[in-house]
């Protein structure tokens, strides 16, 4: 179960962002959809003339690439590890990527963030939410997405959109994937102003939809579309 008072300096709703950009992540389970939805709604924010910026984690910068082929590629690695591991590829993330861009203005785009370390190390590694998001806190200086959207996905349907070469994450057990849907959905329903849930089995078109009519109004005005 996470812990909702360990998550209020994380997940406050109407937390003043204090930068002129605007910060999307997409989270879900392995096989949601999230890569396809980062590039829809990159092409309609340039199309709306906004400079936009797409980043994943891990893999953002090149010691994230680094520390994503560890993580996913490479030998088991222990749960603390695992976390520590996140977190320092998510502080220079953040450092040298993320922030300088939302202080420009740019529109962020990101295949996950805090909201996924806390499923899958917290929830899915059976670590402490408290740790996790304590320790998320810290590294990103608190720095929160403008708008978070979950694609939820059966990990069932999720396992066989990954192919046949899994990375680490996707080879675990089923019960780790459900305890990970599970930390993600607990994480939606305490923030449903920062958060917009849809099913990753509807249409990508309606998904595309439903996420463009969030983020509009999120947009500088006089230039969204």
């Amino acid at each position: 179960m996470t812990s909702t008072s360990a998550l209020n300096s994380l997940s406050s709703p109407g937390t003043p962002h204090p930068h002129p950009g605007v910060f999307v992540v997409f989270e879900g389970g392995d096989g949601a959809g999230k890569s396809t939805q980062v590039e829809v709604l990159r092409d309609r924010c340039e199309r709306a003339g906004h400079r936009v910026v797409v980043t994943r984690e891990p893999g953002g910068t090149s010691l994230g690439a680094q520390v994503r082929e560890l993580l996913l590629h490479g030998d088991a690695v222990s749960p603390r590890a695992e976390a520590l591991l996140f977190a320092a590829d998510r502080a220079h993330h953040v450092a040298t990527v993320i922030r300088p861009a939302l202080m420009r203005g740019d529109v962020v785009i990101s295949d996950r963030f805090v909201d996924s370390s806390i499923a899958y190390q917290g929830a899915g590694r059976s670590l402490t939410s408290e740790d996790i998001a304590a320790l998320s806190a810290w590294a990103t200086e608190g720095l929160r997405p403008t708008l978070t959207v979950l694609l939820d996905v059966d990990p069932a349907v999720g396992r066989e959109r990954c192919g046949v070469s899994p990375d680490r994450m996707e080879r675990e057990a089923a019960e780790f994937h459900d305890r990970v849907r599970q930390g993600f959905v607990e994480l939606a329903v305490q923030d449903p102003v920062g958060y917009l849930v849809r099913d990753a089995a509807l249409p990508v078109e309606q998904i595309a939809l439903d996420v463009w009519s969030r983020v509009a109004p999120l947009l500088p005005a006089g230039v969204a579309s």
